[in-house]
């Protein structure tokens, strides 16, 4: 019988949310089989949380990170740089789950001593490179669990994770949250939606929506296998992506009418040629409910 896998949790500035996203995961019991918890700030472990900072010299397989850095946080007399390196020393690989502990995220705001493990926000700190090379980064507000589990389980069985420039496994944040939203027809003609919550319509336009531009998989790995936030009704917030949380999540920043931010890869000539002739199309489908076939007051 192959040894369990030594995972150590460590959960600095955070809501828990992303220990709480995992325990949602399909695999979750799947994974228990094969991994022992050092510590995790929820689940039963081998060690205490006070014996952890002690700094116990234990060999340390996954080194898992929750939260935003402090680098003037101390827990026990013990900063949490100093947690870190100690146990990273010895791990053969380091996960950054969720976007705080990846890029500073919410807990961040506008404190110079907040970070990422890695990054500040987009930019690289100096902090902890010696452990670049084994490092994934799993962003997400919180992170996705079946792509957390799933992460996991490649590392345990030995799998290559091809990753891109932040350290995201590609197989997840290649894609946009675009790809297989099931609103892209009408993002195609320029549809908008006017009440959150509709079925009908797209939210990039007008109401802040993300998801051309943001890197993950919630409409091709659905959450609970059920749903994501465009299939309700709501728009993407940008959660994996580095300069998360933005300001006035539920408006689209316009110049003369055009978005501030335009697709990923989209030059703004062509998008006004493309929005141009997609304006210029009244297809009757696009004027009605899907479900009563009730006319919307859509603008032109």
């Amino acid at each position: 019988m192959h040894s369990k896998t030594k995972i150590l949790w460590l959960s600095a500035l955070s809501c828990n949310g992303n220990s709480h996203s995992f325990l949602n995961s399909l695999e979750f019991e799947a994974l228990e089989q094969r991994v022992e918890w050092l510590y995790h700030p929820i689940l039963e472990s081998t060690f205490t949380l006070l014996e952890i900072l002690s700094l116990i010299d234990f060999d340390v397989d996954i080194l898992i990170i929750e939260g935003s850095l402090d680098r003037e946080l101390k827990r026990e007399g013990v900063s949490f740089d100093e947690v870190i390196y100690f146990y990273a020393k010895s791990a053969k690989k380091v996960l950054t789950v969720g976007s705080c502990a990846s890029f500073g995220g919410v807990f961040m705001g506008d404190f110079e001593s907040r970070s990422g493990l890695h990054f500040k926000a987009q930019k690289r700190v100096d902090n902890f490179c010696e452990i670049w090379d084994k490092t994934i980064t799993l962003s997400g507000c919180p992170i996705h669990p079946e792509i957390l589990t799933t992460t996991l389980f490649w590392l345990i069985d030995g799998e290559e994770i091809l990753l891109d420039s932040l350290r995201r496994p590609k197989q997840f944040y290649a894609y946009t949250i675009h790809n297989g939203c099931l609103r892209n027809e009408y993002f195609e003609y320029k549809i908008d939606e006017f009440s959150f919550g509709e079925l009908e319509g797209c939210m990039f336009y007008d109401f802040g929506c993300q998801g051309t531009y943001t890197h993950g998989s919630c409409n091709k790995l659905l959450w609970s296998e059920v749903s994501s936030k465009t299939r309700v009704g709501q728009p993407c917030f940008g959660c994996t992506e580095p300069t998360f949380p933005q300001k006035n999540l539920w408006k689209t920043k316009k110049y003369m009418g055009i978005p501030a931010k335009l697709p990923l890869g989209v030059p703004k000539r062509a998008y006004l040629s493309i929005t141009g002739v997609a304006k210029a199309f009244k297809l009757e489908r696009f004027y009605k409910r899907l479900m009563d076939d009730s006319k919307i007051n859509r603008e032109d």
